[in-house]
């Protein structure tokens, strides 16, 4: 199941960050024991992601559907 956030803050990475996007977090249990995620970020050089401050972001829960459609197209391009 995938896990959604939503950017709130993107002054320290305003380059690779917009703010009010939704990003898919991927998985990464060791970055949440330090307060961080792991998304693909717009700059998408790295397809295991980058880490970033979990307090930049809002989790979000999408209905199904959306989810799917963002996941077709190219997870969150």
């Amino acid at each position: 199941m995938n896990r959604f956030v939503i950017c709130i803050n993107n002054e320290s990475n305003p380059a690779s960050l917009i703010l009010g996007k939704v990003y898919c977090m991927l998985p990464d249990p060791e970055a949440e024991i330090h307060n961080m995620i792991r998304i693909i970020d717009n700059d998408r050089s790295e397809s295991d992601g980058y880490l970033y401050s979990a307090s930049m972001f809002a989790p979000i829960e999408l209905p199904e559907a959306a989810e799917r459609a963002l996941m077709a197209a190219g997870s969150m391009e």
